[in-house]
């Protein structure tokens, strides 16, 4: 039973400042608009408290073509060690087999 979970809801910087109006000057209760937006009001609550600020509706890490060339080096340099890796890897290999193959023709 292979059960997906559903994408994860995004709301805008001006949604989420409108939700937190409505519970601060409304007389209704928090968990009333809460459940009737489908949202979590006291998470950003606490947010715009801590951080002056609600978060944006961006999130995750930034697309290839947004990121910087800083990062993309990295990345390439990354990549480029693990394929020195796996020729250093070889090499040893293939000198041990070439190896026991010269000491066994020296025996014959």
């Amino acid at each position: 039973m292979n059960k997906q979970r559903k994408p994860y809801k995004t709301y805008t910087r001006e949604f989420k400042l409108e939700a937190l109006r409505l519970m601060e000057e409304t007389d209704r209760r928090p968990s009333d608009i809460a459940m009737e937006l489908g949202i979590q009001l006291y998470k950003w609550k606490e947010q715009l408290e801590t951080k002056g600020e609600v978060a944006s509706a961006k999130k995750g890490r930034p697309r290839k073509a947004d990121q910087s060339e800083t990062a993309k080096l990295r990345q390439e340099n990354k990549r480029l060690k693990e394929e020195n890796e796996v020729l250093k890897k070889a090499a040893v290999f293939f000198a041990k087999e070439l190896g026991s193959t010269a000491w066994m023709q020296e025996v014959e």
